[in-house]
């Protein structure tokens, strides 16, 4: 009986074992490929630029020196403040040249009062040796008399004229319009004629210069893209160029592109460039680190995608995920360019017709498959 029992037990087993074998294979659910969604990149005008590092330099500096010596009597100016041309920053003092001039005036005087007496003499003896009243000897000392006497005339006069400068000299004014800084001397101080150190010194901040350095190979690269073809001139003397400030917002104004050295620094290998700014409230001061975005020219074939298609590796490197045709998903390297709101300008990596994955990322992998369907399916 009991061996009865153990022989249905087994019989049993084997039905339900040969049941599941005999169950189609097709009928558990398969997994298909997964949807991401796409935008296929197409190709526009796109204006390239180059981001390059660069300092603010004034647009005219001058340092002040006096061209006289003698005791400083006054500061006319505060520091720091703005100035115009020809305005009296300090005051030396004019005692001693004030007496220089006067002497050097009542020398020229006495000058022109001799040359009046010897001029009337000298016409009289034109007149008397006509006559033979006095030999041609007198006639000729008189005048030579005469031309020393113009001389001496001529000589006090330009004593006079530079003791009335070294006078004006004792006025130092500004040389141009522009913002002050920090004062050297102070009243008391003993200036001596164009010292080394300056007095003070002026800067002219409106418009205001930025100098910025491009590799000579990214300039030969432009000059190769224009004459090719691929890039094309935004026309002549249109290059514009825009300022990031250090702590990453944008100035607010438009600056254009001045001058370009034709020398080559031989040590980091680059060229400098020199832009020109607007600067009317002085928000960029002369020393300042900000970054320069020149337009270097209009790509008719740009490629610029979405934001959220882009990612980035371990290494900071742009990378991409895009649809080939056959399906799998293939991972593209990139070379971005400048943001352009939410969309990148990318310069290598991505072609036009491509499928760029921007949705779904998280969900495939190099070499996955994937099914292309819309944005909203896929979200």
């Amino acid at each position: 009986m009991r061996l009865m029992t153990q022989a249905k037990f087994a019989f049993l087993v084997l039905a339900v074992t040969l049941a599941g074998c005999d169950k189609p294979k097709g009928a558990a659910p398969g997994k298909g490929p997964t949807p991401v969604g796409v935008v296929q990149i197409r190709a526009e005008k796109v204006m390239v630029t180059e981001e390059l590092p660069g300092r603010t330099s004034p647009y005219q500096i001058s340092e002040v020196r006096p061209q006289v010596s003698g005791i400083l009597q006054k500061r006319l100016f505060v520091e720091g403040a703005d100035v115009k041309a020809g305005q009296t920053l300090y005051q030396i003092d004019p005692a001693l040249y004030k007496a220089a001039l006067d002497n050097a005036e009542a020398s020229l005087a006495k000058a022109e009062a001799n040359l009046e007496t010897i001029k009337l003499k000298t016409d009289r003896y034109r007149e008397l040796v006509r006559i033979n009243a006095v030999s041609r000897q007198d006639t000729d000392d008189a005048d030579a008399a005469l031309k020393q006497a113009e001389a001496d005339v001529a000589s006090n006069k330009a004593a006079v004229e530079t003791a009335r400068i070294n006078l004006d000299y004792t006025r130092i004014v500004s040389p141009i319009s522009g913002r002050t800084g920090i004062s050297s001397v102070t009243p008391g101080a003993l200036l001596t004629a164009n010292q080394a150190n300056a007095l003070t010194t002026v800067q002219q901040l409106d418009p205001i210069y930025v100098d910025v350095v491009e590799p000579t190979a990214d300039l030969m690269r432009m000059k190769n893209e224009l004459a090719s073809g691929k890039l094309k001139s935004a026309g002549p003397n249109s290059v514009k160029v825009r300022l990031k400030l250090d702590d990453s917002t944008v100035y607010g104004l438009e600056g254009r592109l001045e001058f370009a050295d034709v020398t080559v620094d031989q040590g980091t290998g680059t060229v400098t460039l020199r832009a020109l700014f607007p600067n009317p409230r002085h928000e960029l001061l002369p020393g300042m680190f900000v970054r320069a975005v020149l337009e270097e020219g209009v790509n008719e074939k740009g490629i610029v995608v979405p934001q959220q298609g882009v990612t980035h590796d371990t290494r900071g490197g742009a990378t991409a995920l895009v649809l080939n045709p056959d399906g799998k998903v293939e991972k593209r390297d990139l070379e971005l360019g400048e943001a352009m709101g939410n969309k990148w300008v990318v310069k290598s990596g991505l072609n036009a017709g491509d499928l760029l994955i921007v949705d779904g990322l998280q969900k495939v992998k190099p070499g996955a498959e994937a099914k292309a369907v819309p944005l909203e399916t896929a979200q």
